[in-house]
């Protein structure tokens, strides 16, 4: 008997898990004023029976949205840039299903906020760019631009300095439409698929998705193609003078790095045109031989639509024909973030989230009394051992060659990049189920979570010693997210996962990764949030790390997080961190309370020992008394984080598992008279 076999068989002793009856019927609950709810509670929790009963019926309500092969998979959204792109894309091509950007179009009026743009996420201020390509997109399906919505919108765009000032991936769209000279966009020779591992500037030294995005683009820079547009739509009137004589930022970050950069770019445009053309031939040839193995069928080149976008328009560009298989699939793969909302809107997904859903919604299953021997939960384990990745040796071997892979991606497939995040949620579920199937993928995950640790101790989401921070200041880098370093969220899921799987205290890589969590603690005791938003985010996954690794819960550091956390409870009893957050100047801005917010700090402070604590007693009411509809929580505010001020995410699960998961482990503790959480989440 293995070590795994060993301690799953004592956990499922200790803690069987029970096979709750179903009671749907008390999913749907929308309460009208869940404050005024909140404080006609008593100075007692709700009963224990009635926080039963809630907990069963919400897990028979998100058993109903598991699809019949096991997975669960929800709404993924972002903002109004990827459906505005969808649109650009149609007409780069020439190729528009009308019927299809109408819909589109309805969606993008629909988020239109009332300063007259579009925002990075719910009630969040007008972002330049997303605003000039959602404004560019409407003129391009017809809206007439003397419209009221169009007007307020160009209004808001001239008001913030107009398109020149947008940010660089937007200026590439508009270059591509021949809206501006193709000066406006930083310069990106094709030759650096040519250039050595030591230089500067290499595919290794920057994140997974720069190098899915970035690699099409020199091939587009290079050929210069212009977007088809039949309908001859210019966006003129969005400049503050004619596009040629505008000035376009090249020093997003405004220091000296930053103006160094600058002055190379120059030196770039001038030294591109000399450049042999042979070389030229191979940089492209070899641009196109790292895309084509990656293209990941109806997946798409790294999963994600920028990247499978600039796929689309590179095959194009050189002119490859429409029906060649290739162009078929990266076509198919764009078309299949399209999502109907409602019968007149259609909005475009940044990318599919099933393998992050399914294993989040599983932890939550179990939490809430799901028999992992269920048929719901054998789907589940099915399913997801069914694309475990074995036989891809990803782009993270450039870091780490000679390991072998064992992981998870975040989509569908994504093979070349599994998602160490990912993988540790998912091992520590396919370990709490117990299945003895599982052992093997289990053994391979933790070989390849612990190859991929950092030097410093931590773990970055899909690269080792991504941290090659001058990148940052070119300027292609204007977003300020070319890099995969290490994070707390990701080392703390991968501590969690190796204290679950039994790993001691005193093994090397957890020292290290505890060293790295203590050396990230902001001041004030919270801990960023990379993947999540924001503080919140961040210490519950340091505290549910600190707490698997059996950590003194009274050290000074750990009291300070849970003050923190109290601290930032609202009124309501909720929590709720607003995703502008993420700027220093609005780091404490709040908004509302959200569900999936509050299951987090509630998780944390219940890592941290805190159940029993008024805290805790209050987020669970406010819980109780929350508005849903089904397995959801009402949840219009984003909560989930691509980019860092520049991308933000809506996980339309997070409002389903989280709120459910946080629940049934306060009643699971309660009623087994428990004070310390037994697993890594």
């Amino acid at each position: 008997m293995t070590l795994f076999d060993r301690l799953s068989e004592a956990r499922r002793a200790a803690h069987p898990d029970r096979r709750a009856g179903e009671e749907p019927g008390e999913a749907h609950r929308e309460p009208a004023d869940p404050a005024a709810a909140l404080e006609q509670l008593p100075d007692e929790l709700v009963s224990d029976a009635a926080l039963d009963h809630l907990v069963r019926a919400q897990r028979q309500a998100l058993k109903e949205l598991q699809r019949p092969d096991g997975h669960w998979v929800f709404e993924f959204e972002a903002d109004a840039t990827i459906p505005a792109e969808y649109i650009l894309l149609q007409h780069f091509l020439g190729d528009i299903d009308t019927t299809r950007e109408r819909r589109i179009a309805n969606f993008l009026r629909s988020i239109q906020n009332e300063q007259g743009g579009w925002p990075l996420f719910h009630k969040g201020d007008i972002d330049l760019s997303a605003t000039v390509k959602a404004y560019f997109a409407l003129k391009l399906v017809g809206d007439d631009p003397q419209a009221p919505h169009m007007v307020r919108a160009r209004q808001a765009i001239l008001a913030r300095g107009g398109a020149a000032q947008c940010n660089v991936f937007t200026r590439i769209a508009l270059a591509l439409f021949a809206q501006v000279p193709w000066r406006a966009v930083p310069e990106m020779p094709v030759e650096i698929m040519l250039l050595p591992r030591w230089f500067p500037f290499h595919l290794s030294k920057v994140s997974y998705w720069s190098r899915t995005v970035i690699v099409p683009l020199p091939i587009l820079m290079t050929y210069k193609p212009q977007a088809k547009n039949p309908r001859g739509v210019r966006v003129d009137e969005l400049f503050l003078r004619h596009p040629d004589k505008e000035r376009y930022p090249m020093n997003a970050t405004g220091d000296a790095l930053g103006t160094f950069f600058a002055g190379l770019d120059t030196v770039l445009r001038t030294a591109g045109r000399r450049l042999p053309k042979g070389s030229r031939k191979r940089a492209i040839r070899k641009a196109f031989d790292f895309i084509t193995p990656r293209l990941n069928g109806d997946d798409g080149l790294g999963g994600i639509f920028p990247a499978m976008a600039n796929a689309v328009m590179a095959f194009e560009a050189i002119g490859r024909p429409r029906d060649d298989a290739e162009f078929v699939m990266a076509r198919k793969a764009v078309d299949k973030l399209l999502l109907d909302r409602g019968p007149e809107q259609t909005y475009c997904q940044p990318c599919l989230s099933p393998i992050w859903d399914t294993c989040l919604a599983a932890h939550a299953m179990l939490e809430a009394g799901e028999d992992p021997d269920s048929p719901s939960m054998q789907r589940a384990i099915d399913w997801l051992l069914e694309r475990e990745i074995t036989d891809v040796v990803g782009d993270w071997a450039w870091q780490r060659p000679g390991l072998q892979p064992g992981g998870w991606a975040f989509q569908y497939r994504n093979d070349y990049y599994p998602d160490v995040d990912d993988t540790a949620v998912v091992v520590m579920a396919l370990d709490r189920a117990g299945d003895p199937r599982c052992r093997a993928a289990i053994e391979r995950a933790t070989d390849w979570i612990l190859g991929m640790q950092s030097g410093n101790g931590g773990w970055g989401a899909f690269d080792a010693e991504n941290e090659a921070y001058y990148l940052n200041s070119i300027p292609f880098a204007d977003h300020g997210a070319l890099l995969d370093p290490p994070t707390v969220d990701v080392t703390a899921r991968c501590l969690s996962m190796l204290a679950q799987l039994g790993f001691s205290r005193s093994h090397s890589a957890i020292k290290r990764g505890l060293d790295f969590l203590r050396k990230e603690q902001e001041a004030d005791g919270s801990w960023f949030g990379r993947w999540g938003v924001n503080y919140v985010y961040g210490t519950w996954s340091a505290l549910s790390a600190f707490n698997a690794c059996e950590e003194d819960l009274s050290a000074p550091y750990i009291r300070k997080a849970v003050k923190w956390l109290q601290a930032r409870q609202r009124p309501d009893g909720g929590w709720g961190e607003d995703c502008a957050t993420y700027w220093p100047d609005k780091r404490d801005l709040e908004k509302d309370s959200t569900a999936s917010q509050t299951a987090w700090a509630l998780l944390g402070l219940m890592a941290a020992g805190e159940v029993e604590s008024d805290a805790v007693r209050r987020g669970v009411a406010y819980l109780q008394a929350g508005p849903r509809n089904g397995a959801k929580w009402h949840e219009p505010l984003y909560t989930g984080i691509g980019f860092p001020r520049v991308f933000y995410l809506n996980y339309h699960g997070y409002s389903a598992y989280f709120p459910l998961w946080a629940l049934a482990r306060y009643h699971n503790l309660r009623r087994d008279n428990e004070r310390r959480v037994r697993y890594g989440m």
